[in-house]
């Protein structure tokens, strides 16, 4: 499903993050302070701004209240990236994701309300981006550019079935390489294992297909 998002500050990772948004067929606004940076990432966003995140009535003019998610990857200025978190919490965003440049930066972040915080040097911006785009996936690991492991949730769609119904790799090229049920983990699992809504399944595979995997199998 289409999602709409909002990236605020263009440097090196929040332009990775909206290039991927955008290569992965979201709406995605691109917002920064810096004309020269809006204009070049013209071409990998639907919507672009040139404006003060940290200036509310500017923000209420490009209708930021009306996007759910919302990352804020303002660059080195953290008192920029804390007034505009700030702002976007008092406009009830639901979900608002913040790079943090330090661990004290991290900790006035968290005690403001932000969402989620993350590190640059940890966090990919192609990972953020496969977080944000699926409630289903719990973890992210990048294999190379074009294969991936995912943890991602069984929903209701396949209680009861067992692997051999669902014949995942034969359907979407992927394959289930671990499922978590509580506190048991089979690193084995068989054809003849069901699943339930709950379980965690360790898949591995390529992009495209585990995508296919999350949206019309689980």
């Amino acid at each position: 499903m289409k999602k709409q998002f909002a990236v605020i500050g263009l440097g090196r990772f929040g332009s990775s993050v909206c290039k991927e948004l955008h290569r992965m067929n979201h709406e995605v606004l691109a917002i920064d302070n810096d004309e020269f940076k809006v204009n070049e990432l013209k071409n990998f966003a639907t919507h672009t701004a040139v404006v003060d995140a940290t200036d509310e009535t500017s923000m209420k003019k490009i209708g930021i209240r009306n996007f759910d998610h919302v990352i804020v990857a303002i660059g080195e200025d953290i008192q920029a990236s804390i007034l505009c978190t700030l702002i976007l919490k008092d406009f009830n965003i639901k979900q608002v994701w913040v790079k943090a440049q330090n661990d004290h930066h991290h900790k006035v972040l968290d005690k403001i309300g932000a969402d989620k915080v993350f590190h640059p040097e940890s966090d990919m911006g192609e990972r953020i981006a496969e977080f944000l785009t699926s409630e289903k996936v719990i973890d992210y690991i990048d294999l190379s550019d074009e294969y991936s492991i995912i943890e991602s949730l069984a929903t209701e769609k396949v209680k009861g079935k067992s692997l051999a119904d669902l014949d995942i790799r034969a359907n979407y090229g992927c394959t289930i390489i671990a499922i978590k049920q509580k506190d048991k983990v089979d690193v084995t699992p068989h054809p003849e294992d069901t699943l339930n809504p709950g379980d965690l399944l360790v898949v591995i595979g390529h992009k495209n297909d585990l995508r296919r995997f999350q949206k019309e199998a689980l």
